[in-house]
């Protein structure tokens, strides 16, 4: 079974969108923990409002909390979760209908990998993957946030709730520790909206050629952070 932890923070239309493109995946053996990080926008409402409607026979939980961030939000989720593989679910992505099954799949065929991540759209814009590679891993950021996971390959302390930023990367860099690999989709499987947990996108020449712009010198500071955590610098 797929655990699919969902954290949610004030997004309560874009969940619902999310919550409905699950409701179609082709895979079917899944459970829903959907985790309230103290949003404000009546999420929890209007969430039961619309299980109403539902008919599954699928395993959905609501758990309520104050807002301590995403990463605790994920690691809430986890600790009620009963399946062997997870899925942590952004609450602004909407995911193809086959998304789940193939993942599965190709973890499933993947005996090395501890986890499978395709490549998906942020609005318009496509975020390509590239086949795993370690090294380049150590450099720089290139997997998101929802890869399918092995539950018994997930690390034991969960996400860093510490971190606030590239929260994808910290985890990835720690399981690589671990001697954990993941293994690349070339599918796009998802599409996120924009204004949620990426919030920006500035094209790969600006990290060089605009080190003075606020979301610049924001985004090189999580990463001094990260390498430091992990001895990378």
């Amino acid at each position: 079974m797929i655990s699919i932890i969902i954290p949610v923070y004030n997004q309560a239309e874009k969940l619902i969108k999310t919550l409905k493109s699950i409701a179609v995946q082709s895979y079917t053996d899944y459970e829903v923990i959907i985790v309230n990080d103290g949003s404000t926008d009546n999420v929890e409402k209007i969430f039961a409002d619309y299980f109403k409607q539902m008919s599954s026979s699928n395993s959905y939980t609501f758990l309520n909390q104050e807002n301590k961030g995403a990463p605790a939000a994920r690691n809430r989720g986890y600790q009620e979760s009963k399946g062997e593989y997870l899925f942590f679910c952004d609450a602004d992505a909407v995911l193809k209908p086959e998304a789940l099954e193939v993942m599965i799949s190709h973890l499933s065929l993947s005996a090395a990998s501890s986890y499978v991540y395709p490549s998906f759209y942020w609005g318009k814009k496509l975020f390509k993957g590239r086949d795993f590679d370690a090294e380049l891993m150590k450099q720089a950021p290139y997997i998101h946030t929802m890869a399918l996971i092995r539950r018994e390959d997930f690390p034991k302390n969960g996400w860093d709730e510490s971190i606030k930023k590239l929260q994808d990367w910290d985890l990835w860099l720690t399981m690589l520790a671990n001697g954990k690999v993941g293994f690349y989709i070339p599918q796009v499987l998802f599409t996120v909206a924009p204004g949620g947990t990426i919030s920006t996108w500035l094209p790969s020449f600006a990290y060089k050629l605009l080190p003075f712009l606020p979301s610049v010198k924001k985004y090189q500071a999580a990463v001094k952070v990260i390498k430091e955590k992990h001895g990378l610098i």
